[in-house]
């Protein structure tokens, strides 16, 4: 049985482990947050950014702050499901032969999905059993996957060269996902000086993987009151065009809104989100602040909302704001 924390020691965690990732990484502090959010909550992240943001930056960074078994996937066209689960092979020992499952990559505790959208979509699909059961299948054996298992996946905007849109079945398994921008001046200028000077900063270990599980823990217990799970609950219904509900924004650009794993996102992110705030209770900031990273994959536009480029986000906001808590 995983021993409990106090939220005082959770917040000191989580201040250690940003402390080490802000030795590498440059500003981009609300990124590191959501992300951070993210594997409390226990749930896979996207990334979504041009290619040189820092990305696979971030997710090797935070590897070795948590300390965890870390594994790198490079993502292209030609990657098989084997290459990523692991396949079974013949051994031969004393003269008696016999097929050895032989682990993929996949069996690590931090898995890095770097381009995971540069794979073909039998490829991406391999993910969908270990991302949602933490375990694989191979030649009708399950092998269980060690906790904590996280993919942390980056992707390139589907605009670009030799990208495959992932299937919504997919997007869904990912509890956050988190777009990556350009870096304002000021922080590009540090991060010019820190990549082309004589010293390449480092981080290093915060926190253990037996402390992640004991945040995760105290995370799931941290009580929510019915008038708020009404609300979050309101909020899913509301992305739905057809629902009675739905915003202005939502029945005129969305096609199909959030699943009850959106729900689940707001839930556990929002937890996360108030212990990292020194509460043992959710607030509807804490809601608002995690909505648009649980929402944003979440929502299908329709052809109208693809056409005149509306963003998710602005759907969010709007859906935010009109909602009465």
């Amino acid at each position: 049985m995983t021993e409990t924390i106090s939220v005082e020691q959770f917040r000191e965690y989580a201040a250690r482990v940003e402390s080490e990732v802000g030795k590498v990484i440059v500003g981009q502090n609300e990124i590191v947050r959501h992300v951070l959010v993210g594997i409390l909550s226990g749930g896979h992240v996207l990334l979504e950014g041009v290619p040189g943001l820092g990305k696979t930056m971030l997710i090797r960074t935070l590897g070795q702050a948590l300390d965890l078994k870390f594994s790198r996937i490079q993502f292209t066209p030609d990657l098989m499901p084997s290459d990523i689960l692991g396949t079974e092979i013949l051994s031969d020992e004393n003269g008696h032969r016999e097929f050895r499952f032989r682990e993929g990559p996949l069996f690590a505790n931090l898995v890095l999905a770097d381009e995971i959208n540069r794979a073909t979509p039998k490829t991406q699909s391999a993910l969908l059993e270990a991302m949602q059961e933490s375990s694989v299948t191979i030649a009708q054996q399950t092998h269980h996957l060690e906790e904590p298992f996280f993919v942390l996946a980056t992707q390139n905007p589907l605009e670009m060269e030799g990208t495959y849109p992932l299937p919504e079945a997919q997007l869904d398994r990912f509890l956050f996902k988190v777009n990556v921008n350009l870096p304002e001046v000021a922080d590009m200028v540090e991060i010019l000086e820190r990549t082309t000077g004589k010293e390449t900063p480092a981080a290093g270990r915060a926190i253990s993987g037996a402390d992640l599980l004991q945040m995760r823990t105290l995370a799931r217990a941290v009580p929510l009151a019915s008038h708020v799970k009404e609300y979050i609950a309101k909020l899913v219904l509301a992305t739905h065009p057809e629902h009675s509900t739905a915003t202005p924004l939502v029945k005129k650009y969305v096609r199909y809104g959030s699943s009850p794993r959106g729900g689940q996102a707001l839930v556990l992110g929002s937890k996360v989100t108030a212990l990292l705030a020194g509460r043992y209770n959710v607030a509807f900031e804490d809601i608002h602040s995690v909505a648009p990273a649980a929402f944003r994959h979440r929502l299908l536009l329709n052809f109208d909302g693809l056409a005149e480029g509306v963003s998710t986000d602005a759907v969010i906001a709007e859906l935010l704001k009109e909602m009465p808590h």
